[in-house]
């Protein structure tokens, strides 16, 4: 995308990009700034108010200030997105290379666990898995069935963190090697447990429970502590959960940032 585009011109080739399977959409000011940190190929960003953009790149995110300014372009995102979000930006960013993916995922020693989503049914939980796998240095983000990790709602979900880790959707024998500790009411409490590195910490639906299967398949049952009579947690507080009793990053870390 060149400088001396008209707008037109710059529409047509969002429209003719959009509908390619290797682009993802960056949905908001947030997404973008996050796909630019965690070395994200984006190969166009549009909004409504590029100044504004801009401006708000030199408030909130000034390590990609300069990348920022170089890719938006003025274009009327109401007739390109069924919503707009409200920092008004949507980008387009090439999506990581599956092969690679999955060579990262089956490294062994691992420094972190691969948090495994047995089914989910909700894009809104997944983002916010992904989101929370990013922020404890997870080494990535496996889901089983039928939903695309990679869809729009996801990344929205998700911040643009889909490049501060590895997402993927995997069948059952695909999965990388570790111990597999999958969560269920009737395993062991997750509190008498350390959780190594290279575990695959497996997690289904609230509505579910993990499928058979992947319970035959687990090495451990881990439960966690819940009132009785409560049902179950949210998706992603129960990955938080476990994350957060694995150990995360190292200590001293910054956060608190809003979406």
């Amino acid at each position: 995308m060149s400088e001396g585009q008209s707008v037109e011109e710059v529409v047509r080739e969002w429209r003719e990009a959009a509908g390619r399977a290797d682009l993802v959409l960056l949905d908001g000011f947030h997404a973008l700034k996050h796909a630019l940190r965690f070395g994200a190929d984006v190969r166009m960003a549009l909004a409504d108010d590029p100044a504004a953009v801009r401006a708000l790149a030199a408030e909130l995110a000034p390590d990609v200030e300069a990348d920022v300014a170089r890719l938006v372009r003025r274009a009327g995102l109401k007739e390109l997105l069924p919503r707009v979000h409200p920092t008004g930006v949507a980008a387009l960013a090439v999506r990581p290379d599956r092969a690679a993916a999955l060579a990262g995922l089956g490294r062994m020693p691992r420094s972190a666990p691969v948090v495994v989503l047995d089914n989910p049914r909700n894009l809104g939980n997944v983002g916010a898995v992904v989101r929370l796998a990013a922020g404890f240095g997870a080494t990535g983000v496996v889901t089983r069935g039928d939903l695309d990790p990679w869809h729009p709602n996801v990344v929205r979900a998700g911040a643009g963190l889909h490049y501060a880790t590895t997402v993927e959707r995997l069948a059952l024998d695909e999965l990388p090697p570790g111990p597999l500790y999958a969560l269920d009411p009737e395993g062991v409490d997750i509190r008498t447990l350390t959780l190594p590195d290279d575990a695959l910490l497996a997690f289904g639906s609230e509505r579910h429970g993990i499928s058979p299967e992947l319970r035959d398949r687990a090495d451990h049952l881990v439960s966690l502590p819940m009132r009785p009579q409560v049902s179950s947690y949210n998706l992603a507080t129960s990955v938080a959960m476990a994350l957060f009793h694995w150990g995360g990053p190292p200590a001293g870390g910054q956060g608190g940032e809003d979406a």
